[in-house]
């Protein structure tokens, strides 16, 4: 099967979102991307980046947790790391926002 060429994450997200429809793995997705945030400020203001290391971790291992296990489906991820990894952040924040449901 062929992988579909985005050019853009707007172009990206209706398809990422297609992807979430479960609302365990979008909670599990928002909670890992929390966590990722408090370790990437912990890290810049403690001068430890290792966590950055860790908050890479964290963030993905939630995710993927939400896809094996509640979304059964494989992350965007592995096929489009990028446009994946930036539609993650735009995610958590259109649950913030309230323009994506819990």
């Amino acid at each position: 099967m062929e992988t579909r060429r985005y050019r853009s994450l707007r172009e990206f997200y209706p398809f990422y979102l297609s992807q979430h429809q479960n609302c365990i793995c979008r909670r599990l997705h928002f909670f890992g991307t929390s966590i990722a945030i408090a370790l990437i400020l912990y890290a810049l203001a403690s001068g430890r980046y290792w966590f950055l290391l860790l908050a890479l971790v964290q963030g993905y291992a939630w995710a993927w947790i939400g896809h094996f296990f509640f979304e059964h489906n494989r992350p965007a991820t592995f096929k489009h790391p990028l446009l994946s990894f930036a539609g993650d952040w735009k995610l958590w924040l259109d649950m913030l926002a309230g323009r994506i449901r819990w």
